[in-house]
């Protein structure tokens, strides 16, 4: 009798893993390693690239105003619907030139392969003081809050769906790194339904609105060696987001905070993934 009880738990064991591998999060680690040449020589693809495609433009909401670049589709046809790619820089990409902001994660969409497959709407906003301000809360873990122009954002993406009618306002979607990272997470805090998925990059967590983007697409990435924005703080994020099957949790065990972006300098892997993601 006491042997069959056993087994039953072993087998009630193995079903609760196996719904939880089938419907719970994603953790993954990946060994990835950057050497200096790989470092420069994806950089310098990236930095190559004719940036004149992204028009500048000035977002004005009474005495706020704050520049962005902002990338149409290659292919433009008012018939068809286009997503949204909101991109996000970081703290030493502060100012109001209205270049500065177009960092790796905003140039990956004027690749050819990319702009060509992946076509869509690209804003690049620039902040001139810190877009997100990092405080210690009660459990000594550093999160995130953002400052007034991140809101202020809300309103620019309700201008540009009234001037670009094929705006698919079910697939707009968030990316940054570093302090970048933390404002595309206020960002999702503040308004989740507006936003179909985020890719967060080494970024100090939002843990203000857990409740509201439960069920929303969410890849976190962080590298384990960060010791500019603690890799604990992905791991909290991950932990207190535990019932949302559609959180995927990247860590690179051997990157850490200025290497991380490189492995996907290069790649298709964050377009592709952010497209086939819908509100």
């Amino acid at each position: 009798m006491h042997k069959r009880k056993i087994e039953q738990n072993l087998i009630l064991l193995l079903l609760i893993i196996t719904i939880n591998q089938a419907f719970g999060q994603k953790k993954e680690f990946r060994d990835t390693k950057v050497d200096s040449l790989t470092f420069l020589n994806n950089r310098k693809l990236l930095n190559s690239l004719n940036t004149g495609s992204f028009q500048k433009k000035i977002f004005v909401e009474n005495d706020l105003k704050i520049p962005y670049r902002f990338l149409t589709p290659k292919n433009n046809r008012k018939n068809e619907k286009f997503p949204l790619v909101i991109t996000f820089h970081n703290s030493t990409r502060i100012g109001n030139d209205n270049e500065n902001q177009l960092e790796p994660f905003a140039k990956i969409w004027l690749r050819d392969e990319i702009y060509e497959k992946y076509q869509c709407y690209v804003v690049a906003p620039q902040f001139n003081k810190r877009s997100t301000n990092y405080e210690t809360n009660e459990k000594g873990v550093q999160i995130s809050k953002p400052s007034n122009e991140v809101s202020a954002l809300l309103k620019l993406i309700k201008d540009l769906e009234k001037e670009y009618p094929n705006i698919d306002k079910n697939r707009i979607y968030l990316i940054g790194y570093s302090m970048g990272g933390s404002t595309s997470q206020n960002l999702m805090n503040l308004q989740p339904n507006t936003f179909a998925a985020i890719v967060s990059v080494a970024a100090v967590p939002d843990l203000s609105n857990l409740n509201k983007i439960k069920e929303k697409h969410i890849w976190l990435i962080h590298g384990k060696n960060d010791d500019e924005n603690p890799y604990i703080g992905s791991v909290e994020l991950y932990n207190k987001l535990s019932s949302n099957k559609k959180l995927i949790f990247t860590t690179f065990t051997n990157l850490n905070h200025n290497n991380i972006v490189i492995p996907f300098l290069i790649t298709d892997e964050i377009p592709k993934w952010l497209f086939e993601k819908h509100r």
